[in-house]
């Protein structure tokens, strides 16, 4: 599925695409390797060492650590234990750029990622270079029997960036709005336009619908078992909630009304003085926003984003309504009929990241991929205006921690008054 947003926003190259290459199954999949890796250089281009060093929350990684843990990734998962004699670019690399992979090994603390001064960027380039060279010489060096085994490997590890690229993007964002004088990473980035046409609500009418992926095309384990939902009767909105909307929350005393929140998030609020979305900044009486093209004012009919799971629910109550399930959501969106699933925000669901039923992890360290993470985190559908083109899908689970703010997140709401 493609990223409609792309047209618009210079940020999401072309993904992937085993299906559509032609040549030898080695050509293919290195064309696709290097078209992943080509893609989060892009995106790294413009940052200096300086810029790529910088963490500045414990959630977020430096830009330069991304670039070497994608690298880490291919290093361990396919030429450490499927090509023969290949000896790592660095014995240290495996543990300064594992991320939460137990099984295969100790790692540097997350919340220290921003204290590696060494390896500086460039050297970490040349470790991307070192493991692209390999990779490639593997596949020309394997017959097509072995490739073809490998490919789901190989598709995890393609997604797998694609994940990181977003990453860096919102991370560095992060960085640059902790800036009293706000730097752009992208001077020409303008907020992509939103959809408003159609009927304000969809009803989705009472029915047994299939959840999950339906397909043997690619997909996280977390996506399947698909099976059957009782979804309905809701009405789900067309449109994404938009900063118009949002300001008169805040001028409603949105954030000060407890009777809003739920605890955990009115406590959030006031810890944190949570008074408008994040990167959002009062100045002179006219509220603006940090975005990928620096500094700039509030669009009012741009789609609300930098919003945390507590915000979007507090909204929603105020608004008299609700957020979807995240069923709900798949099968309005399977539906056709939502403006702007895709390409400009992620959208909170009021569903719990939990296993759907049946679900089994795989079996060794690419097993805690996901499923280790199915606890006190919320669902998210859709994709956003960072997410990298061919990297969404209707059964795509995002998931985050309900006080997390700093990704492109929004949301879209739903009335059960049918």
């Amino acid at each position: 599925m493609t990223n409609p947003a792309t047209a618009a926003v210079p940020l999401a190259a072309s993904g992937p695409s085993l299906l559509s290459a032609s040549g030898s199954l080695a050509q293919k999949l290195g064309d696709a390797f290097l078209a992943v890796r080509r893609e989060t250089e892009r995106r790294a281009a413009s940052l200096s060492a300086e810029d790529q060093l910088v963490q500045s929350m414990p959630d977020a990684s430096p830009a330069k650590w991304h670039r070497a843990h994608v690298t880490w990734f291919w290093e361990q998962f396919l030429l450490g234990d499927h090509s023969p004699g290949y000896v790592p670019y660095h014995p240290d690399y495996a543990y300064l750029f594992n991320s939460y992979y137990v099984s295969a090994g100790p790692r540097h603390a997350r919340a220290q990622r921003g204290h590696l001064t060494r390896p500086g960027a460039d050297e970490v380039t040349a470790y991307r270079r070192h493991v692209d060279a390999a990779v490639i010489k593997f596949f020309n060096a394997t017959d097509d029997a072995t490739l073809d085994a490998l490919v789901p490997l190989l598709e995890v590890g393609f997604n797998h960036e694609q994940q990181h690229q977003e990453l860096m993007l919102t991370d560095i964002l992060h960085a640059f709005a902790q800036n009293p004088i706000p730097p752009a990473y992208e001077p020409d980035w303008r907020f992509p336009a939103a959809t408003r046409s159609g009927d304000e609500w969809l009803t989705l009418t009472e029915g047994i619908h299939t959840i999950g992926h339906q397909s043997d095309s690619f997909h996280f384990d977390n996506e399947k078992p698909a099976h059957r939902a009782l979804v309905g009767p809701v009405r789900i909105a067309r449109n994404l909630v938009t900063n118009r909307e949002w300001l008169a929350f805040m001028e409603a005393g949105g954030y000060v009304t407890p009777t809003l929140w739920l605890m955990d998030g009115f406590a959030a609020a006031e810890r944190d003085d949570w008074q408008a979305p994040g990167h959002w900044r009062r100045i002179d009486g006219e509220w603006r926003i940090m975005t990928l093209g620096g500094l700039q004012p509030v669009d009012p009919d741009a789609p609300v984003c930098h919003v945390s799971y507590y915000e979007a629910d507090a909204f929603a109550r105020w608004s008299g309504r609700h957020l979807p399930t995240e069923m709900e959501w798949e099968v309005a969106a399977r539906s056709g009929a939502l403006n702007d699933a895709y390409g400009i925000v992620w959208q909170w669901t009021r569903s719990s990241y939990a296993p759907y039923p049946g679900f089994r992890a795989i079996e060794g360290a690419l097993g805690e991929y996901n499923g280790k993470f199915m606890i006190n985190q919320m669902v998210l559908r859709g994709s956003s205006l960072a997410t990298p083109d061919g990297h969404s899908r209707i059964s795509y689970r995002n998931f985050f921690y309900p006080h997390h703010r700093w990704q492109f997140t929004g949301l879209r709401l739903a009335d059960y008054a049918v």
